[in-house]
């Protein structure tokens, strides 16, 4: 029988077929392969009695996967940033969206809380990631602005929602559907940060077809298995200037005759994005570093 794992809890992994969703226990021959199954993963299981328990058999080839949090077959992420309370955190959407395209996931960014924007935060920062070729959708719970928008690029597919604690990801997934029950959370104004509010990473079916992610949150972006090169290629910005760097290998930084620096100078490419991809340059600089030491 095949299915998808859709929710794991102290070892045991509820997945979801045709017939019923079934209890399985991983066979112990995944732990001596040190294989880990994941929320996502489309396996194969035997049910071995009347009570509906089973074994996953087997774990089918994955199309992508991410390690923090362990989930499996994605289609796309929506990165999710409020426009106040807390601030918007660009070069946390900036990581993640590196993440989403060396993982080959789809990115998507919303931009929330667009009912608390009293100057126009949302237009100037929707325009940078517009600009860079990103999808952008504006919501707000309140009125629910956008709503619609963001149920139409999640039909039919499985998505992961990630951002900041506090950005309303609970908030956007009770509007979208309301029987989901999500627990949701305030800020905190004394650290400008929301509570966390998940607990464990589970797969929810959405009426309109397709899967969404509830996860406790992508927690820091740890980037430094990329190289620097992988990096700058991820910057879809930066694609329209390939081959015209007066260096074949251009890093777009301290390089003469570098065609983005020019861009950036003519305001063609966003100075925010710029400055985030020259720190994300160093870490993972660092990381190489630490690496050859």
């Amino acid at each position: 029988m095949k299915g998808v794992i859709v929710k794991g809890v102290g070892g045991l992994y509820y997945v979801k077929t045709e017939s019923g969703v079934y209890p399985c226990r991983a066979r112990g021959r995944f732990r001596k392969d040190e294989i880990i199954p994941m929320i996502g993963d489309r396996v194969e299981i035997d049910v071995v009695n009347e009570r509906g328990e089973g074994f996953i058999k087997e774990i089918l080839p994955r199309d992508n996967f991410m390690i923090r949090p362990p989930v499996a077959n994605i289609d796309q992420v929506i990165a999710v940033f409020s426009v106040t309370n807390p601030d918007p955190n660009l070069l946390y959407v900036d990581k993640l969206l590196l993440m989403c395209h060396t993982s080959g996931i789809c990115p998507v960014i919303c931009i929330n809380k667009i009912d608390l924007d009293e100057k126009d935060v949302a237009s100037y920062y929707g325009n940078i990631y517009i600009k860079a070729g990103y999808k952008v959708v504006f919501t707000s719970t309140v009125n629910k602005t956008g709503i619609g928008e963001l149920i139409g690029t999640m039909k039919g597919k499985v998505s992961a929602m990630a951002g900041p604690s506090g950005v309303g990801k609970s908030s956007l997934l009770n509007a979208i559907q309301p029987d989901l029950n999500l627990k949701t959370g305030d800020v905190s104004y004394k650290a400008n940060r929301g509570k966390h509010t998940t607990k464990h990473v589970e797969l929810l079916e959405l009426k309109v077809g397709g899967y969404i992610l509830d996860t406790p949150g992508f927690g820091a972006i740890d980037l430094s298995f990329l190289t620097r090169a992988e990096v700058a290629a991820s910057y879809p910005e930066f694609k329209a200037y390939q081959g015209q760097c007066r260096f074949v290998d251009c890093l777009h930084i301290f390089e003469p005759g570098c065609k983005v620096k020019e861009a950036l100078q003519a305001g063609e490419i966003s100075y925010e994005r710029y400055q985030n991809y020259t720190r994300i340059q160093e870490e993972v600089k660092a990381a190489e570093e630490r690496r050859y030491d």
